[in-house]
């Protein structure tokens, strides 16, 4: 019992134990702060990663694909049983993607994905990323009259960020098409017989190449709201020329695309998206056919939703479009059979199914030299691999915070034992034996440790519950963006406490505490008590 008295006097007595306490406490809290953020981050990758990936990817090395996607599927029950609960086919293939911007063209380098509207959304959460309501309850490649999101879906804050969007849809391709009919007819009353009659003297341009000049130049709206000028010929007759009919682009569209929000836009300082293009404008897509040797083919399609999963590796680089109008532009369609090919099944397995157990199943059943089978941790191995690996080194690094602390329990202890020799020297002529001299200083390091840990946790899990709120007041008082969204992509800072995670910490602290009591406490044990009554 004496040996808990002393340690409890020592403990509210001595300031110099606060230091350690403190120490303790700041090296538990950092930690579970940054293991809070580092899991919030990592959940937030990971979740947007399996959005747009299935549980298992089946695909071909060749671009070109395979036939008869049908057939493949039913082998692949048959090997995974009810593991399986869904499949989809789709055919992918890098493109360029041009539109234009105040009269210039704009080209991106994209991967053109085509899907099956009706099953895409049942093996991924691609639907949740759209940005039109109706489009994530269904998806469909026709655009819609309005109704587009101004606010972002994903985030919690009701503040409008997209105001272009309010306009999109047919409302606003209506309106280009007007603006630009109505910049034709002036062109044209503007040009005087005498000028028609007139030989050119040096190169000349064309009504629509005037109009184009003009838009460009009297433009002054902001960029969201600025819209493509029309092309030097009329882009609705050139898209097909080899069915001679002139569509009616107010009222009629071409194939729908989705692209990635990241490839139409970009985020100011403030956290609003400027766009670039918006659902009902026009762009062309350039890729290569299933031949051999490939051939490069280019049509026009009609922008009618964006796609944002907040991992700007895909935003940036994905264009979506119904699989069967990509299969019939590549040429993937057999001509006597009608039966589509197609380069890769997104398959979505049951809940609690493991997945390599079924990749391996897969493996066993089509030959590897002609087909890959992959989880989506296995798509994406290198990067959650880096993830894990700096979790482990940030991890290191910040025990040896509490680590530090240690040294100090370390360097106290001795100097109390050397304070505390006489003291040491009555205790033990008094009967105290040397496991009992050695357990208070054990037991000091253990509350010290037991103590500090605890306020660490409690402050931890404080900042961590509440990191969003903190965030908020600093950027208030210091006038200074901490956690910019146009870098993140995210609103708020993700935060995610593992019960285990803070286990681990808490025990590694009280260790570390009592383990550095352990010298001080062999050398106050071992001590003569006649040499230390003797001790000045």
């Amino acid at each position: 019992m004496y040996k808990l008295l002393l340690c409890w006097r020592y403990l509210r007595t001595r300031w110099i134990a606060l230091a350690s306490v403190v120490s303790v406490t700041l090296g538990v809290a950092t930690m579970i702060v940054v293991n809070a953020v580092m899991a919030g981050f990592s959940h937030e990758m990971q979740t947007r990663i399996h959005g747009i990936l299935s549980d298992l990817v089946f695909e071909s090395h060749s671009l070109s694909g395979f036939q008869d996607p049908q057939w493949h599927m039913e082998e692949m029950r048959r090997a995974a049983g009810d593991d399986i609960v869904g499949m989809t086919p789709t055919v992918a293939v890098p493109a360029m993607l041009n539109f234009q911007v105040r009269g210039q063209w704009v080209t991106r380098q994209i991967m053109f994905i085509g899907i099956d509207e009706a099953t895409h959304a049942q093996v991924s959460d691609f639907g949740r990323y759209l940005q039109h309501p109706a489009n994530r309850t269904q998806l469909s490649f026709d655009l819609r009259d309005g109704g587009y999101d101004t606010v972002d879906s994903q985030s919690e804050s009701a503040a409008p960020t997209r105001p272009a969007l309010e306009g999109a849809g047919w409302s606003h391709r209506r309106m280009r098409i007007e603006r630009e009919r109505v910049w034709r007819e002036r062109l044209e009353a503007e040009r005087t017989p005498t000028e028609a009659a007139e030989p050119a003297v040096g190169p000349t341009r064309s009504v629509d190449q005037q109009v184009d000049a003009v838009l460009a130049a009297t433009t002054e709206a902001p960029v969201e709201a600025a819209q493509p000028t029309p092309r030097r010929a009329d882009p609705f007759q050139q898209a097909r020329p080899e069915e001679g009919v002139r569509m009616d682009p107010a009222n009629e569209q071409f194939t729908g695309v989705v692209p990635g929000i990241g490839l139409a836009s970009f985020r100011d300082s403030s956290g609003i998206d400027r766009f670039l293009v918006l659902p009902g404008d026009d762009v062309k897509v350039t890729f290569p056919t299933s031949g051999t040797p490939p051939k490069a083919v280019s049509d026009t399609f009609t922008i009618v939703d964006f796609y944002e999963s907040k991992m700007s590796e895909y935003d940036s680089n994905f264009v979506f479009v119904p699989i069967t109008a990509l299969q019939r532009m590549r040429g993937m369609i057999d001509p006597q059979t009608g039966i589509g090919s197609v380069n890769s099944i997104q398959i979505k397995l049951r809940d609690g199914a493991d997945l390599e157990v079924v990749r391996d199943k897969l493996r066993k059943v089509f030959p590897a030299d002609l087909y890959a089978v992959a989880t989506w941790r296995d798509k994406q191995g290198p990067l959650l691999a880096a993830v894990d690996m700096e979790m482990s080194v940030l991890n290191i690094l910040l025990f040896l915070i509490i680590a530090v602390a240690g040294f100090g329990i370390l360097a106290i202890f001795f100097m109390i034992v050397v304070e505390k020799t006489r003291d040491i020297g009555i205790l033990k002529a008094l009967g105290a034996s040397a496991g009992g001299i050695g357990g208070i200083f054990l037991g000091y390091g253990l509350f010290l440790g037991i103590v500090g840990a605890g306020a660490g946790l409690a402050l931890g899990l404080s900042i961590a519950w509440n990191i969003n709120t903190i965030r908020a007041g600093v950027e208030w008082c210091t006038g200074e963006r901490v956690f910019d969204p146009s870098i993140y992509y995210f609103y708020r800072i993700p935060s995610i406490v593992h019960p285990l995670t803070v286990l681990w910490i808490m025990v590694g602290a009280v260790g570390i505490a009592v383990g550095s009591s352990v010298l001080p406490a062999l050398r106050a044990a071992r001590l003569h008590p006649v040499e230390a009554l003797r001790h000045d």
